[in-house]
């Protein structure tokens, strides 16, 4: 049984590191707000929970466990000329549980990191393929440009490392399921209808075992790093900190 530090990052502890998939994409975002939460217990403040987003996003998992219990095509891969199944893995439920999820033990930075998938499909080749709900309600094309969703690239990145790291085969080739909550109904009528959207991405996490190494030498530092120019986080902290020194 690996044993974790329950928290903060101390260099002189030997046990493995316990690292999320959302705090390597903080580390991106701003490594001084990463070095601030995971070695100085300093964390940004909290945001409200999506509530509806969740809903959607059990409700979605339960329809398609409903084919991945009887071994049969969802209507949305069908739709989409995609030739995989809903993955019925042992493994299945904790790897999409928040704070198990798919993990690993990093042996050059000692981190054991780790990632709660939405859901796996599997092809008739026996690869993998990531895949990730996303909710929202708008009435633009729904795309992958915009530049905060390419967190959500790197998130499947990380999960396709990680379910290769447990020696899985796993395909680049990852699905977005997007539900998409409608606005042009005459009333609600205690009802919320959806289209939903399939988006193909091909994922590439070369990039993830450096970015592991960047954080490790970061956090074994006594120095605090430098702010991200576009964290706006840090940008408040000094501004407010400025006014107060006058």
């Amino acid at each position: 049984m690996v044993e974790y530090r329950s928290n903060l990052f101390r260099p002189e502890n030997e046990d493995p590191f316990k690292i999320s998939r959302s705090k390597i994409e903080l580390f991106l975002e701003c490594p001084k707000c990463f070095y601030l939460d995971r070695r100085l217990g300093v964390s940004r403040p909290s945001i409200p929970a999506f509530t509806l987003n969740s809903a959607v996003d059990v409700l979605m998992k339960k329809e398609f466990d409903i084919h991945r219990n009887k071994g049969t095509t969802h209507p949305l891969m069908k739709a989409y000329k995609i030739n995989a199944i809903p993955l019925a893995h042992e493994k299945m439920d904790q790897w999409r549980e928040n704070f198990k999820g798919v993990g690993c033990l990093y042996k050059p930075t000692n981190f054991w990191v780790f990632g709660a998938v939405d859901d796996i499909w599997i092809n008739s080749k026996g690869e993998m393929h990531v895949v990730d709900y996303k909710s929202t309600s708008t009435t633009a094309k729904i795309s992958l440009d915009d530049e905060y969703k390419q967190a959500y690239k790197r998130q499947m990145e990380i999960y396709q490392w990680l379910l290769r790291q447990n020696n899985f085969v796993v395909s680049n080739t990852g699905y977005f399921v997007y539900v998409n909550g409608r606005k042009d109904k005459a009333a609600f009528d205690g009802k919320l209808e959806f289209d939903i959207q399939l988006i193909t991405y091909e994922g590439n996490a070369s990039w993830v075992e450096k970015i592991l190494k960047d954080i490790y030498k970061v956090l074994l530092s006594d120095q605090l790093p430098k702010s991200k120019s576009t964290c706006h986080y840090c940008s408040y902290r000094n501004s407010a900190l400025n006014f107060e020194k006058n």
